[in-house]
């Protein structure tokens, strides 16, 4: 999936281009970071982010994810990388925004990525560019804290 420069659209979530699939921490940092064609599904987005996260953080033995990462992706990470995944659902009776449990770290941190404009308008026609660049903003995002914390 690397370096793909297709943009489709899908038909479930009404986007057009580029999907950024990211792992974080507790604290918001991102330790995998994952981009793809609009028209991959989640899960098999999913299927490679966490192996790419199980290659670089093999320690990492418990994740939790949207309904988006259901079904064979919760059985492949048991099986094959041994890592928990449970899946946070929302209720069926509730409507509009909810704060979840543990969804909202991952939330927090899009919040964040997007203050870079290049992630904001999506210039990168590259999906490892894309990727590359997250990562970036992502460095900005904890420089800036850094910083902060020495004064």
């Amino acid at each position: 999936m690397e370096g793909n420069t297709q943009s489709r659209f899908d038909g479930g979530k009404k986007v057009n281009g580029r999907k950024r699939h990211i792992v974080v921490d507790t604290l918001g940092l991102l330790p995998a970071v994952t981009v793809t064609a609009a028209s991959v599904t989640d899960r098999e987005a999913g299927q490679t982010l966490l192996v790419r996260l199980h290659e670089r953080h093999w320690r990492i033995t418990r994740v939790w994810a949207d309904g988006g990462y259901t079904g064979q992706l919760v059985d492949f990470a048991r099986s094959v990388l041994r890592t928990a995944l449970t899946v946070v659902k929302r209720g069926d009776d509730t409507t509009g925004f909810v704060v979840l449990p543990k969804r909202w770290l991952v939330e927090r941190t899009f919040a964040w990525l997007m203050h870079s404009r290049r992630l904001a308008r999506g210039y990168e026609t590259r999906t490892d560019s894309a990727a590359a660049m997250s990562l970036w903003s992502m460095s900005m995002v904890m420089s800036r804290r850094l910083a902060r914390r020495r004064h």
